[in-house]
């Protein structure tokens, strides 16, 4: 039996109507940096000796058996500069992002959708920023962030928003869903976490439910519009991009390295060899192979390139599945 497509007007208005949603949701439900975290309450105090600093187990480097056997002392200042340094590089990317959706917004046509969402996204990713940057601060730790070379082009990248808007939203996609991911996997898991970086988690993950849900509609809405070579291209890159970024939010620089005083053998085997680090690396993509999936970008050759970044996998069945059931 012929299933009837809709109508192209009914899937804009449908779109539309999910933007409006996004819309009216970051107005009735946002925090602010500075008011909905109580930065100078006790509980919330930074102790570097603080063993609730350790780092979760779903972390690749908390759950390596290097990590486990150093002393208590080590595993805390270790913990402790890890946690810092992944906030400076998400707040590095925020930084890039809403430079990007500034260059995005700025030649939309009155009336666009996209022009009010992407500046309500904008807003409140400048008071992540405000959020990370106060944590980092608070934290005592010298962190760079990023490696050099992604500090060196984020003046360049936020111009594919405009250029390739739409290349530009699957890098959105490859920054925000590993920290989303990896943030949800450790409230749900439960694990003791300092109740000021827990508080962290769960604003940001509040408002990127919308922003990562934006670029998933944004991507499916305007995949059709594709050529046939322009597709067959971004569904190459697309895994490319997206271990790309993983790495740089996820693996630590050099500098990162030497800090933490992560020996060369092991640096290797965390990221990404051993068995344990190999199935975190594919998990954090498991919504972006379904979002492939579904807008055409996964075929014989990209799934080759999928395989060839260690990022292969299951896709999810529906956003966000928990991911042991998405193995």
């Amino acid at each position: 039996m012929t299933q009837t497509q809709p109508h192209p007007d009914t899937e804009t208005r449908a779109y539309e109507d999910r933007l409006r949603t996004l819309s009216e949701a970051s107005v009735h439900q946002h925090f602010d940096a500075f008011t909905d975290i109580a930065w100078d309450d006790p509980d919330y105090a930074v102790d570097p000796q603080d063993p609730r600093w350790k780092l979760p187990s779903h972390d690749a480097l908390g759950g390596s058996e290097w990590y486990r056997s150093l002393p208590e002392a080590e595993q805390i200042r270790v913990g402790l500069y890890r946690q810092a340094n992944i906030t400076k590089v998400g707040l590095q990317f925020e930084q890039i992002l809403i430079s990007g959706l500034m260059n995005f917004a700025f030649s939309l046509p009155n009336g666009s959708p996209e022009f009010r969402y992407s500046t309500h996204e904008a807003t409140e990713e400048c008071h992540h920023t405000q959020m990370f940057q106060e944590f980092v601060n608070r934290s005592g730790q010298k962190v760079k962030g990023g490696s050099l070379f992604f500090r060196l082009a984020s003046p360049i990248l936020p111009m594919f928003a405009r250029w390739v808007p739409f290349g530009f939203f699957v890098g959105v996609l490859a920054g925000e869903e590993p920290i989303d991911h990896m943030q949800k996997s450790v409230l749900r898991a439960g694990e003791l976490t300092h109740p000021l970086l827990r508080r962290i988690m769960q604003i940001h993950i509040a408002e990127e439910a919308r922003h990562i849900g934006f670029a998933h509609q944004y991507l499916e809405h305007n995949a059709p519009r594709l050529g046939r070579i322009e597709r067959f291209i971004l569904s190459l890159l697309t895994p490319v991009i997206m271990r790309w970024l993983c790495d740089e939010i996820m693996k630590p620089s050099a500098r990162a390295q030497r800090d933490m005083g992560i020996p060369d053998d092991v640096f290797k085997e965390i990221f990404w060899e051993s068995p344990h680090s190999r199935k975190v690396l594919r998990d954090l993509f498991a919504d972006v192979r379904m979002l492939c999936q579904n807008t055409g970008l996964m075929n014989f050759f990209s799934r080759r390139v999928w395989k060839a970044m260690k990022i292969d996998g299951r896709p999810s069945r529906f956003r966000s599945e928990v991911a042991s059931a998405a193995a």
